[in-house]
Parts: structure tokens; sequence; C-alpha cells
């Protein structure tokens, strides 16, 4: 049997204030994260130079659960390694907002681009609303398994990047023992619904 050494990915984290940190965030064999049905693949064009970064509009100017714009904006258009603090999600109105405080797997949350409003991601889907939080609390950032992900909007790149297919860099795909794990940005997700959306 061959043994495959695991290689610690390391992402720069920047704070609010503007403070770098570099953390651990998974471990990968020597081949990058698979993308496998139902995940689609996306490609380096998604995330080639527009108007506004690696989009063509910037984040909204009213994002949900009081996340910061400024923030939001760095982290989804001009960015490609950088992710909000580890927690950062719960010093937002998050919790305590009313769209999430009854949520269930029969009353999910749907999660919108901060830039264009297309819904990107809902959950719970398959598990309950305390597991998804259990979850996203352990790692840090909302995450997300591919039953909650909307693949129609959604691309993970070759490296695991995922990002929406308008260029919004969203996180990355961070697999564990459950399967694929995609770690999001709040901030990346905190937009409001576009009219043309649902």
């Amino acid at each position: 049997m061959k043994a495959t050494h695991l290689v610690p990915s390391l992402l720069l984290i920047a704070g609010l204030s503007g403070q770098q940190h570099l953390v651990t965030a998974g471990l990968f064999g020597p081949s990058q994260p698979r993308c496998d049905a139902p995940c689609v693949a996306g490609d380096e064009s998604i995330m080639s130079p527009k108007e506004h970064g690696t989009s063509h509009v910037p984040v909204q100017s009213n994002l949900r659960w009081q996340c910061d714009r400024k923030v939001a904006d760095r982290i989804c258009n001009y960015n490609r390694h950088y992710a909000e603090y580890s927690g950062y999600w719960e010093t937002t109105t998050f919790l305590s907002d009313p769209s999430t405080q009854d949520a269930s797997e029969e009353k999910p949350v749907t999660f919108y681009d901060s830039n264009t409003g297309n819904a990107l991601f809902t959950a719970p889907v398959g598990r309950s609303w305390r597991e998804f939080l259990i979850e996203s609390r352990y790692h840090g950032w909302p995450s997300f398994r591919d039953a909650e992900v909307h693949w129609e909007t959604v691309r993970m790149l070759p490296n695991g990047e995922t990002v929406s297919i308008d260029g919004t860099h969203l996180g990355h795909n961070l697999p564990d023992r459950s399967g694929p794990r995609y770690c999001i940005n709040l901030v990346s997700i905190a937009g409001n619904p576009s009219t043309d959306t649902e």
C-alpha cells in the first residue's frame, strides 16, 4: 500500500482591522479537491478581471445580517485567497435574524450572492439547522454540503476555490470525512434576492 502524505492548505485571513493571519485551512493529499457530481467545475475565466474586480458590479449597499460592505467588497471582488476572520458570521445579526430563528429542513434559509442577488446556497438540506450551525461553528465559517449548493450559479475551480458564475469569490471546498464541505464567507452570501431570482 502506498502512503499518502497530507499537506496543510494555508489561507491568508484578513481581519476587519486589516490585519492578516495565516491559518491552516484543511488537509489535502497530493491532488486537489475533486469535483464529482453534483459539483460543477469552473475554470479561471470566471474570475477574469471585469468592471469591478472579478465581478461586473460591486456588492449590494444593504447586505443582510449587518455584514460589513467594505469587507464584503474586498473579499468578493478583489480577492482570491483571503477570508473573513474565523467566527465573523457569529458577530453579525445572522443568528438573531427572524429568517434564521425558525430555520429547519422544512423552512430552510436561502443565501444570495452579495453582488448579484442570485441564489447560491440553501440550508439545511438533508440535516437539521442545529447540525448546520454546529458544523459551521466548528470550522469557523458557514459550511455547506453538495445538496445545499445551487450548482446552476456556483462553480468549483480546480484548486477548490468556490465562486459564483458572476465572478464572486465565495470560499473554498475543504473536504472532510463526510465529503465535500464548502467553507463560505458570510459576507459573500449576504445579498438580498434579485427581483428576477426565485
